[in-house]
């Protein structure tokens, strides 16, 4: 991965600059060094680096000129920012600009911390690329680092190029349809048509005319014949979503289809032959179906001839910030917005939601975001409030200001926001900028909550 990454260091304080640089090359970074903001900027035209290591005190210039050149350059650059003169609006006006951390120089730099830091950006970089290899990977439109999605990639390219029957598990959200384009992406079918058809929302009749097809006056309306979706599918694939709520009787016909080879259409007795790959998904539990007679056990063991099992997006929270800073990409594009980054205080917010609809729920998130927010960095106070009620529990509140859980008990989730809101205003003497720091929201949304909970 390190081999992959390009970073620019700049520092007027020489010795500053070649200590972080040599440090960062010796781990096997790609790292230019320059010691002015001119140079600075003229490096950043050359092309975007993945991560900016800059000092907020240089000549002629500011740090953060830097860091918004930089990304502009690119949204997918990470800012570091140094200084020797920390104070808190200086931090404060980093973050908002859309800097990913600020660290400290003081008597001399913290190699180690630098390290870790930077090792942090380089992954929220990557994760904005179209494309990567080797230990970092990105699968047509599937992100992720995390163990568990390392893992699902592997049995990805593993069983793409093969002509397996493969069936999808997972939860509504978790990007089943995403799985099946990459396998066919991966596969020697990939020039040839992906089909998709939701089999949850369709009625029989209509379900077993959109895959087998029909014949003209087969039914009232068949003006004429019609191919079905394995027709058009013919040397291609075929991803049937939500198999689990197909009726039996099509569960019937789909199960020749697979021994056999070949369709009938509705109204007719003559097969037609086709080549397809069939990729299966489903949120339901299939052998509890079975036990219950809603689903055949044979066509079970034909669709599962490969399983591949999707984790809901709260098992691999690390994968947050990366699927992040991609959907902010894509919207800042699509809705033209210019929006450079989030702050960590709203990422951590997000890492904390428990996320029910998993990733088309954070990708919904992040769209709503991006379309109200007034520019520049997403911040707490754009959060929907739905999320910031989800995680208001968790949030990083002092020990001493949060109630015991047996106080919790039998509280709603207002109930208990509202003690745990006025346990921290007392905490810290009524100060409600510290309060809403403590609590990790924006003061805005703190006043609208002491304005619903009746607390000003």
């Amino acid at each position: 991965m390190q081999d992959t990454a390009r970073i620019l260091v700049v520092d007027d304080e020489k010795d500053h600059a070649e200590a972080a640089s040599e440090a960062l090359r010796r781990i096997g970074y790609h790292v230019d060094t320059v010691y002015t903001s001119a140079d600075a900027l003229d490096a950043l035209e050359q092309g975007p680096y993945d991560v900016v290591v800059t000092d907020l005190k240089l000549d002629g210039a500011d740090g953060l000129a830097i860091l918004r050149e930089a990304r502009k350059q690119s949204s997918g650059t990470q800012v570091i920012v140094l200084t020797g003169y920390p104070t808190v609006n200086s931090a404060v006006e980093a973050m908002q600009a859309g800097a990913l951390t600020y660290l400290e120089k003081g008597a001399g730099l913290n190699i180690t911390e630098l390290r870790t830091v930077v090792k942090k950006a380089v992954e929220r970089s990557l994760a904005t690329k179209p494309r990567r290899t080797g230990d970092t990977w990105h699968l047509e439109g599937v992100i992720g680092e995390s163990p568990s999605m390392r893992r699902l990639t592997r049995l990805v390219r593993a069983v793409a190029p093969t002509t397996a029957t493969i069936l999808i598990e997972g939860e509504s959200g978790t990007g089943k349809e995403l799985i099946a384009q990459a396998i066919h992406a991966g596969s020697p079918r990939a020039s040839k048509p992906f089909v998709a058809l939701n089999c949850a929302a369709l009625s029989e009749g209509i379900l077993e005319s959109e895959l087998f097809g029909h014949e003209k006056g087969s039914f009232t309306g068949a003006l004429s014949g019609r191919k079905g979706r394995f027709e058009y599918a013919d040397a291609g694939t075929l991803f049937l979503d939500e198999v689990g709520d197909m009726p039996l009787s099509t569960q019937v016909k789909l199960l020749r289809v697979l021994e056999y080879g070949e369709v009938f259409r509705v109204g007719s007795n003559e097969p037609i032959k086709v080549d397809v790959r069939l990729v299966a998904a489903t949120n339901r539990q299939l052998e509890e179906l079975i036990r219950n007679e809603r689903f055949r056990e044979d066509l079970y063991f034909r669709l599962k001839v490969v399983t591949l099992c999707l984790p809901p997006l709260r098992e691999h929270r690390e994968d947050i910030p990366l699927l992040v800073a991609a959907f902010l990409d894509e919207f800042s594009r699509t809705h033209g917005r210019k929006i450079s980054g989030i702050t960590p205080r709203a990422c951590d917010i997000l890492m904390r939601y428990r996320w029910p609809g998993n990733i088309r729920e954070l990708k919904n998130c992040i769209e709503s975001m991006v379309v109200v927010s007034p520019g520049g960095v997403l911040d707490v106070d754009d959060i929907p409030l739905h999320v910031h009620s989800g995680t208001q529990l968790a949030l990083a509140a002092p020990k001493t200001a949060v109630p015991e859980a047996g106080a919790l008990a039998g509280m709603t989730i207002k109930d208990a926001e509202r003690k745990l809101i006025r346990s921290t205003l007392e905490e810290t003497g009524g100060n409600r900028a510290e309060a809403a720091k403590m609590l990790g929201i924006g003061e805005r949304t703190l006043y609208r909550k002491l304005d619903e909970y009746g607390l000003r």
